[in-house]
Protein backbone atom coordinates (compact mmCIF):
# COMPACT_ATOMS: atom_id res chain seq x y z
CA UNK A 1 0.00 0.00 0.00
CA UNK A 2 1.43 3.54 -0.80
CA UNK A 3 0.97 5.74 2.18
CA UNK A 4 2.90 9.12 1.38
CA UNK A 5 1.73 11.53 4.76
CA UNK A 6 1.36 10.50 8.29
CA UNK A 7 1.22 12.56 11.87
CA UNK A 8 2.82 10.29 14.27
CA UNK A 9 3.91 11.74 17.94
CA UNK A 10 7.15 10.71 19.04
CA UNK A 11 8.67 9.73 22.05
CA UNK A 12 12.12 9.68 22.98
CA UNK A 13 13.40 7.34 26.52
CA UNK A 14 13.94 9.38 30.06
CA UNK A 15 16.54 9.24 31.57
CA UNK A 16 17.60 6.72 34.45
CA UNK A 17 17.32 8.42 37.97
CA UNK A 18 20.60 8.23 39.94
CA UNK A 19 20.65 6.27 42.82
CA UNK A 20 21.56 7.53 46.84
CA UNK A 21 23.42 4.98 48.39
CA UNK A 22 26.34 4.42 50.95
CA UNK A 23 28.78 1.71 51.05
CA UNK A 24 28.59 -1.29 53.39
CA UNK A 25 31.82 -3.06 54.28
CA UNK A 26 32.42 -5.07 57.15
CA UNK A 27 35.62 -3.10 58.15
CA UNK A 28 33.96 -0.37 56.89
CA UNK A 29 30.88 1.20 59.03
CA UNK A 30 30.63 4.23 57.76
CA UNK A 31 31.71 4.03 53.55
CA UNK A 32 31.23 6.85 51.50
CA UNK A 33 28.72 7.02 48.90
CA UNK A 34 28.15 5.14 46.41
CA UNK A 35 25.18 5.86 44.24
CA UNK A 36 25.76 5.08 40.42
CA UNK A 37 24.58 7.57 37.78
CA UNK A 38 21.37 6.90 35.54
CA UNK A 39 21.10 5.72 32.24
CA UNK A 40 20.61 7.84 29.21
CA UNK A 41 17.04 7.69 27.09
CA UNK A 42 17.17 6.38 23.65
CA UNK A 43 16.81 8.80 21.27
CA UNK A 44 14.85 7.97 17.79
CA UNK A 45 16.44 8.89 14.54
CA UNK A 46 15.13 8.53 11.21
CA UNK A 47 17.39 7.65 8.17
CA UNK A 48 16.46 7.89 4.85
CA UNK A 49 16.78 4.42 2.90
CA UNK A 50 16.32 3.62 -1.00
CA UNK A 51 15.21 0.56 -0.23
CA UNK A 52 12.13 2.39 1.15
CA UNK A 53 9.31 3.53 -0.87
CA UNK A 54 6.24 4.22 1.05
CA UNK A 55 5.56 5.48 4.56
CA UNK A 56 3.16 2.33 4.83
CA UNK A 57 4.96 1.09 8.08
CA UNK A 58 3.71 4.47 9.70
CA UNK A 59 0.27 4.11 8.74
CA UNK A 60 -1.14 2.42 12.12
CA UNK A 61 1.67 3.64 14.80
CA UNK A 62 0.13 6.56 16.54
CA UNK A 63 2.84 6.80 19.09
CA UNK A 64 6.81 5.38 18.47
CA UNK A 65 8.86 5.29 21.60
CA UNK A 66 12.20 4.65 22.27
CA UNK A 67 13.93 2.85 25.17
CA UNK A 68 13.99 4.41 28.68
CA UNK A 69 17.57 4.39 30.36
CA UNK A 70 18.32 2.32 33.54
CA UNK A 71 18.44 3.92 37.39
CA UNK A 72 21.91 3.72 38.50
CA UNK A 73 22.70 1.37 41.41
CA UNK A 74 24.96 0.60 44.17
CA UNK A 75 28.98 0.35 44.11
CA UNK A 76 28.60 2.92 41.38
CA UNK A 77 26.95 1.08 38.95
CA UNK A 78 26.05 3.55 36.08
CA UNK A 79 22.09 2.37 34.53
CA UNK A 80 22.43 0.88 31.19
CA UNK A 81 21.07 3.31 28.44
CA UNK A 82 18.63 2.87 26.31
CA UNK A 83 18.88 1.35 22.72
CA UNK A 84 18.84 4.59 20.08
CA UNK A 85 15.37 3.67 18.28
CA UNK A 86 16.70 3.68 14.02
CA UNK A 87 13.43 4.12 11.22
CA UNK A 88 14.00 3.77 8.24
CA UNK A 89 12.00 6.14 5.75
CA UNK A 90 12.08 6.37 1.99
CA UNK A 91 14.81 8.87 0.59
CA UNK A 92 12.52 12.21 0.05
CA UNK A 93 10.76 12.43 3.13
CA UNK A 94 10.01 15.05 4.85
CA UNK A 95 9.81 15.99 8.87
CA UNK A 96 6.99 18.84 9.19
CA UNK A 97 5.87 20.07 12.87
CA UNK A 98 3.16 22.11 11.74
CA UNK A 99 3.88 24.59 9.24
CA UNK A 100 7.87 24.49 9.89
CA UNK A 101 9.99 21.80 7.88
CA UNK A 102 11.91 19.88 10.51
CA UNK A 103 14.38 18.04 8.65
CA UNK A 104 14.59 16.87 4.19
CA UNK A 105 15.72 13.63 4.00
CA UNK A 106 16.96 13.98 0.64
CA UNK A 107 20.17 11.41 0.53
CA UNK A 108 20.20 7.75 1.15
CA UNK A 109 21.98 7.04 4.38
CA UNK A 110 21.36 10.86 5.48
CA UNK A 111 19.95 11.21 9.27
CA UNK A 112 18.16 12.92 11.12
CA UNK A 113 17.46 12.69 15.20
CA UNK A 114 14.05 13.98 15.45
CA UNK A 115 13.63 13.36 19.57
CA UNK A 116 16.80 13.41 21.45
CA UNK A 117 16.80 11.18 24.40
CA UNK A 118 16.81 12.57 28.49
CA UNK A 119 20.35 12.59 29.92
CA UNK A 120 20.48 10.09 33.37
CA UNK A 121 20.64 11.28 36.57
CA UNK A 122 23.73 11.62 38.75
CA UNK A 123 24.03 9.42 41.75
CA UNK A 124 25.02 10.72 45.09
CA UNK A 125 28.74 9.73 44.53
CA UNK A 126 28.94 12.47 42.16
CA UNK A 127 28.29 15.25 44.80
CA UNK A 128 31.42 14.38 46.98
CA UNK A 129 33.69 17.47 47.96
CA UNK A 130 35.54 18.80 50.42
CA UNK A 131 32.79 20.64 52.50
CA UNK A 132 30.38 17.32 51.85
CA UNK A 133 31.39 13.59 52.62
CA UNK A 134 28.06 12.42 52.52
CA UNK A 135 25.73 13.64 50.20
CA UNK A 136 22.37 12.51 50.21
CA UNK A 137 21.18 13.52 47.08
CA UNK A 138 20.51 11.66 43.56
CA UNK A 139 19.34 13.93 40.63
CA UNK A 140 16.27 12.33 38.46
CA UNK A 141 16.76 11.39 35.07
CA UNK A 142 15.63 14.06 32.52
CA UNK A 143 12.26 13.45 30.18
CA UNK A 144 12.87 12.30 26.68
CA UNK A 145 11.91 14.90 24.23
CA UNK A 146 8.23 14.03 22.84
CA UNK A 147 7.70 15.31 19.48
CA UNK A 148 4.19 15.07 17.64
CA UNK A 149 5.09 15.52 13.53
CA UNK A 150 4.23 14.85 10.09
CA UNK A 151 6.09 12.81 7.52
CA UNK A 152 5.51 13.59 3.82
CA UNK A 153 6.92 12.02 1.04
CA UNK A 154 8.11 13.98 -1.64
CA UNK A 155 9.55 11.56 -4.62
CA UNK A 156 12.38 12.53 -5.79
CA UNK A 157 12.67 12.02 -9.83
CA UNK A 158 14.02 13.95 -12.67
CA UNK A 159 10.94 14.28 -14.78
CA UNK A 160 7.42 14.67 -13.69
CA UNK A 161 4.57 13.29 -16.28
CA UNK A 162 1.62 15.61 -15.53
CA UNK A 163 -1.91 16.28 -16.97
CA UNK A 164 -5.94 15.64 -17.23
CA UNK A 165 -7.03 12.04 -16.27
CA UNK A 166 -6.49 9.19 -19.32
CA UNK A 167 -4.27 11.69 -21.17
CA UNK A 168 -1.46 8.96 -21.52
CA UNK A 169 0.90 9.84 -18.78
CA UNK A 170 0.75 6.02 -17.46
CA UNK A 171 1.24 4.23 -21.03
CA UNK A 172 4.07 6.78 -21.82
CA UNK A 173 5.72 5.47 -18.47
CA UNK A 174 5.51 1.99 -19.54
CA UNK A 175 6.59 2.64 -23.13
CA UNK A 176 10.05 4.33 -21.78
CA UNK A 177 10.93 2.35 -18.78
CA UNK A 178 10.66 -1.17 -17.00
CA UNK A 179 7.75 0.01 -14.71
CA UNK A 180 4.11 -1.31 -15.39
CA UNK A 181 1.38 0.93 -14.18
CA UNK A 182 -1.82 0.23 -14.34
CA UNK A 183 -3.58 1.06 -17.67
CA UNK A 184 -6.72 1.19 -18.68
CA UNK A 185 -9.36 3.66 -21.23
CA UNK A 186 -10.96 5.63 -18.18
CA UNK A 187 -9.85 8.23 -15.99
CA UNK A 188 -8.17 8.23 -12.75
CA UNK A 189 -6.78 4.66 -13.35
CA UNK A 190 -3.59 5.78 -11.78
CA UNK A 191 -4.02 6.38 -7.43
CA UNK A 192 -0.89 6.49 -6.68
CA UNK A 193 2.85 7.69 -8.16
CA UNK A 194 4.53 5.58 -10.25
CA UNK A 195 8.63 5.22 -10.63
CA UNK A 196 10.14 4.72 -13.83
CA UNK A 197 14.09 4.71 -14.83
CA UNK A 198 14.71 5.58 -18.66
CA UNK A 199 18.02 5.01 -20.16
CA UNK A 200 18.70 7.31 -23.29
CA UNK A 201 21.12 6.50 -25.90
CA UNK A 202 22.53 3.90 -23.46
CA UNK A 203 24.73 7.30 -21.85
CA UNK A 204 21.95 8.60 -18.90
CA UNK A 205 19.33 7.45 -17.21
CA UNK A 206 16.38 9.33 -15.52
CA UNK A 207 14.20 8.76 -12.94
CA UNK A 208 10.30 9.72 -14.35
CA UNK A 209 7.35 10.11 -12.16
CA UNK A 210 3.87 9.55 -13.24
CA UNK A 211 1.52 11.87 -11.21
CA UNK A 212 -2.03 10.51 -10.65
CA UNK A 213 -4.54 12.81 -13.30
CA UNK A 214 -5.20 16.69 -12.12
CA UNK A 215 -8.66 18.73 -12.58
CA UNK A 216 -9.75 21.90 -12.18
CA UNK A 217 -9.44 22.69 -8.35
CA UNK A 218 -6.96 19.90 -8.20
CA UNK A 219 -4.56 22.60 -5.68
CA UNK A 220 -7.47 23.11 -3.72
CA UNK A 221 -8.14 19.43 -2.70
CA UNK A 222 -9.71 18.79 -5.09
CA UNK A 223 -9.46 14.71 -7.46
CA UNK A 224 -6.68 13.61 -6.49
CA UNK A 225 -4.33 16.38 -7.24
CA UNK A 226 -3.79 17.72 -3.67
CA UNK A 227 -2.21 14.33 -2.39
CA UNK A 228 0.28 14.13 -5.02
CA UNK A 229 1.28 17.34 -6.34
CA UNK A 230 3.94 17.37 -3.67
CA UNK A 231 5.44 14.77 -5.41
CA UNK A 232 6.56 17.39 -8.77
CA UNK A 233 8.08 20.06 -6.17
CA UNK A 234 11.11 17.90 -6.78
CA UNK A 235 11.24 17.53 -10.49
CA UNK A 236 13.70 19.52 -12.50
CA UNK A 237 11.48 19.60 -15.82
CA UNK A 238 7.45 18.53 -16.61
CA UNK A 239 6.38 16.45 -19.22
CA UNK A 240 2.80 18.19 -19.57
CA UNK A 241 0.48 15.57 -22.04
CA UNK A 242 -2.52 17.08 -23.42
CA UNK A 243 -4.53 14.73 -24.76
CA UNK A 244 -5.07 15.19 -28.84
CA UNK A 245 -8.91 13.87 -28.92
CA UNK A 246 -9.62 16.67 -26.10
CA UNK A 247 -12.76 18.91 -27.30
CA UNK A 248 -10.46 22.45 -26.39
CA UNK A 249 -6.99 21.28 -26.40
CA UNK A 250 -6.27 25.10 -25.30
CA UNK A 251 -8.30 25.10 -22.54
CA UNK A 252 -6.75 21.47 -21.13
CA UNK A 253 -3.64 23.29 -21.46
CA UNK A 254 -4.65 26.63 -19.47
CA UNK A 255 -6.27 23.96 -16.76
CA UNK A 256 -3.44 22.01 -15.52
CA UNK A 257 -0.82 25.16 -15.80
CA UNK A 258 -3.80 26.92 -13.76
CA UNK A 259 -3.25 24.32 -10.74
CA UNK A 260 0.53 24.13 -11.22
CA UNK A 261 0.57 28.07 -10.30
CA UNK A 262 -2.01 27.82 -7.63
CA UNK A 263 -0.02 25.25 -5.73
CA UNK A 264 1.48 26.43 -2.63
CA UNK A 265 5.16 26.48 -4.79
CA UNK A 266 4.07 27.71 -7.85
CA UNK A 267 4.96 24.89 -9.75
CA UNK A 268 4.10 26.58 -13.37
CA UNK A 269 7.69 28.24 -13.72
CA UNK A 270 8.99 24.66 -13.81
CA UNK A 271 10.69 23.83 -16.83
CA UNK A 272 8.44 21.53 -19.14
CA UNK A 273 7.77 19.97 -22.26
CA UNK A 274 4.44 20.46 -23.74
CA UNK A 275 3.38 17.37 -25.73
CA UNK A 276 0.40 15.93 -27.85
CA UNK A 277 -0.25 12.53 -26.92
CA UNK A 278 -2.29 10.35 -28.51
CA UNK A 279 -1.69 10.86 -31.89
CA UNK A 280 -1.24 7.83 -33.97
CA UNK A 281 -4.64 7.31 -36.44
CA UNK A 282 -4.67 11.19 -37.10
CA UNK A 283 -4.52 12.45 -40.56
CA UNK A 284 -1.96 15.10 -40.97
CA UNK A 285 -4.29 17.85 -41.64
CA UNK A 286 -6.13 17.36 -38.13
CA UNK A 287 -3.12 16.46 -36.18
CA UNK A 288 -1.62 19.91 -37.76
CA UNK A 289 -4.74 22.42 -36.57
CA UNK A 290 -4.41 20.24 -33.06
CA UNK A 291 -0.65 21.41 -33.25
CA UNK A 292 -1.29 25.10 -34.18
CA UNK A 293 -3.56 25.47 -31.31
CA UNK A 294 -1.29 24.05 -28.46
CA UNK A 295 1.59 26.07 -29.92
CA UNK A 296 -0.63 29.28 -29.39
CA UNK A 297 -1.51 28.49 -25.97
CA UNK A 298 1.88 27.85 -25.25
CA UNK A 299 4.19 30.55 -23.73
CA UNK A 300 7.39 31.39 -26.39
CA UNK A 301 10.21 29.40 -26.04
CA UNK A 302 8.83 26.12 -24.27
CA UNK A 303 9.50 23.20 -26.11
CA UNK A 304 6.37 20.96 -27.92
CA UNK A 305 6.56 17.43 -29.33
CA UNK A 306 4.37 15.38 -30.83
CA UNK A 307 4.00 11.44 -29.66
CA UNK A 308 2.56 8.36 -30.22
CA UNK A 309 3.13 6.14 -27.25
CA UNK A 310 1.85 3.00 -29.90
CA UNK A 311 4.06 3.48 -32.74
CA UNK A 312 6.65 5.17 -30.52
CA UNK A 313 6.25 8.28 -33.13
CA UNK A 314 8.21 11.40 -31.26
CA UNK A 315 9.36 9.45 -28.33
CA UNK A 316 13.11 9.05 -28.48
CA UNK A 317 13.09 13.07 -29.59
CA UNK A 318 11.11 13.87 -26.60
CA UNK A 319 13.73 12.23 -24.62
CA UNK A 320 16.68 13.77 -25.44
CA UNK A 321 15.13 17.19 -25.49
CA UNK A 322 14.54 16.41 -21.54
CA UNK A 323 17.75 15.12 -21.20
CA UNK A 324 19.18 18.63 -22.67
CA UNK A 325 17.00 20.57 -20.31
CA UNK A 326 17.79 18.63 -17.24
CA UNK A 327 21.71 18.82 -18.02
CA UNK A 328 21.55 22.85 -17.91
CA UNK A 329 19.20 22.85 -14.59
CA UNK A 330 22.20 20.88 -13.36
CA UNK A 331 24.42 23.29 -14.38
CA UNK A 332 22.49 26.29 -13.43
CA UNK A 333 21.97 24.48 -9.72
CA UNK A 334 26.18 23.88 -9.32
CA UNK A 335 26.71 27.42 -10.47
CA UNK A 336 24.43 28.71 -7.63
CA UNK A 337 25.98 26.09 -5.38
CA UNK A 338 29.43 28.26 -6.06
CA UNK A 339 28.72 31.65 -5.26
CA UNK A 340 29.90 32.37 -1.89
CA UNK A 341 27.73 32.67 1.13
CA UNK A 342 28.53 35.40 3.95
CA UNK A 343 29.06 33.88 7.23
CA UNK A 344 26.34 34.74 9.45
CA UNK A 345 27.90 36.13 12.52
CA UNK A 346 25.33 35.78 15.93
CA UNK A 347 25.73 36.63 19.40
CA UNK A 348 25.83 33.46 21.22
CA UNK A 349 22.77 32.55 23.15
CA UNK A 350 23.47 32.75 27.19
CA UNK A 351 22.41 29.68 28.93
CA UNK A 352 22.85 31.16 32.11
CA UNK A 353 20.10 33.87 31.62
CA UNK A 354 16.90 33.98 34.09
CA UNK A 355 13.84 35.84 34.47
CA UNK A 356 11.28 36.36 37.25
CA UNK A 357 8.14 37.21 37.24
CA UNK A 358 5.83 37.90 39.50
CA UNK A 359 2.15 36.03 39.66
CA UNK A 360 -0.41 37.03 42.39
CA UNK A 361 1.60 35.38 45.71
CA UNK A 362 4.35 33.26 43.46
CA UNK A 363 7.51 34.11 41.98
CA UNK A 364 7.91 32.22 38.65
CA UNK A 365 11.94 31.67 37.61
CA UNK A 366 12.40 30.76 33.77
CA UNK A 367 15.69 30.14 32.34
CA UNK A 368 16.96 27.54 30.45
CA UNK A 369 20.18 26.34 32.82
CA UNK A 370 17.84 26.71 35.89
CA UNK A 371 14.71 24.95 34.78
CA UNK A 372 17.19 21.69 33.92
CA UNK A 373 18.07 21.91 37.14
CA UNK A 374 14.69 22.30 38.55
CA UNK A 375 13.63 19.11 36.06
CA UNK A 376 16.09 16.67 37.59
CA UNK A 377 15.29 17.51 41.26
CA UNK A 378 13.07 15.07 42.81
CA UNK A 379 10.92 18.14 44.86
CA UNK A 380 9.47 15.19 47.25
CA UNK A 381 12.91 14.58 48.61
CA UNK A 382 14.21 17.38 51.41
CA UNK A 383 18.10 16.87 50.10
CA UNK A 384 16.76 17.48 46.63
CA UNK A 385 15.01 20.64 47.36
CA UNK A 386 18.05 21.61 49.78
CA UNK A 387 20.68 21.29 46.62
CA UNK A 388 18.18 23.13 44.39
CA UNK A 389 18.27 26.04 46.64
CA UNK A 390 21.92 26.45 46.74
CA UNK A 391 22.17 26.39 42.74
CA UNK A 392 19.21 29.29 42.72
CA UNK A 393 21.82 30.96 45.38
CA UNK A 394 24.79 30.59 43.49
CA UNK A 395 23.30 31.71 40.23
CA UNK A 396 21.85 34.95 42.22
CA UNK A 397 18.32 34.44 41.64
CA UNK A 398 17.68 34.24 45.57
CA UNK A 399 19.59 37.62 46.33
CA UNK A 400 17.05 39.17 43.42
CA UNK A 401 14.09 37.09 45.08
CA UNK A 402 15.10 38.82 48.26
CA UNK A 403 15.58 42.33 46.36
CA UNK A 404 11.31 41.75 45.14
CA UNK A 405 10.82 41.91 49.28
CA UNK A 406 9.80 38.20 48.94
CA UNK A 407 8.50 37.02 52.27
CA UNK A 408 8.82 33.42 54.08
CA UNK A 409 6.46 30.86 52.73
CA UNK A 410 5.68 31.99 49.29
CA UNK A 411 6.03 29.62 46.67
CA UNK A 412 9.06 29.59 44.06
CA UNK A 413 7.95 27.79 41.03
CA UNK A 414 11.01 27.23 38.08
CA UNK A 415 9.57 26.95 34.57
CA UNK A 416 6.17 25.31 34.26
CA UNK A 417 3.63 23.93 37.43
CA UNK A 418 4.92 20.39 36.38
CA UNK A 419 7.85 20.61 36.86
CA UNK A 420 7.87 21.41 40.65
CA UNK A 421 7.44 24.54 43.51
CA UNK A 422 9.80 25.46 46.19
CA UNK A 423 8.79 27.23 49.50
CA UNK A 424 11.05 30.35 50.34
Amino acid sequence: MFVDRVQVTFKAGDGGHGAVSFRHEKFRPLGGPDGGDGGDGGSIILQASNNQNTLASFRYKKLIKAEDGQPGTKVRRHGKSGEDLLLSVPVGTVVMRGDVALADLADDGQQFTLAAGGKGGFGNAHFVSSTRQAPRVAEKGEKGQEIEAALELKMIADVGIVGLPNAGKSTLLSVISNAKPEIANYPFTTLTPNLGVVDIDKKHSLLFADIPGLIEGASQGKGLGDEFLRHVERTSVLVHLVDVYNEDIAAAYKTIMKELAAYKVDLSKRSQVVVLSKVDGLDKKQLDKAYKTLKKSVPAGTPTAVISTISKEGVEDLLRVLQQLIAKNRQKQVKKAKKPVLPVIGLKKNDDSWNIQREGKKFVITGNKVERFARRTDFEDYHGQQRLRDILRKMGIMRELERQNIDPGQSIQIGSPSIGELEY
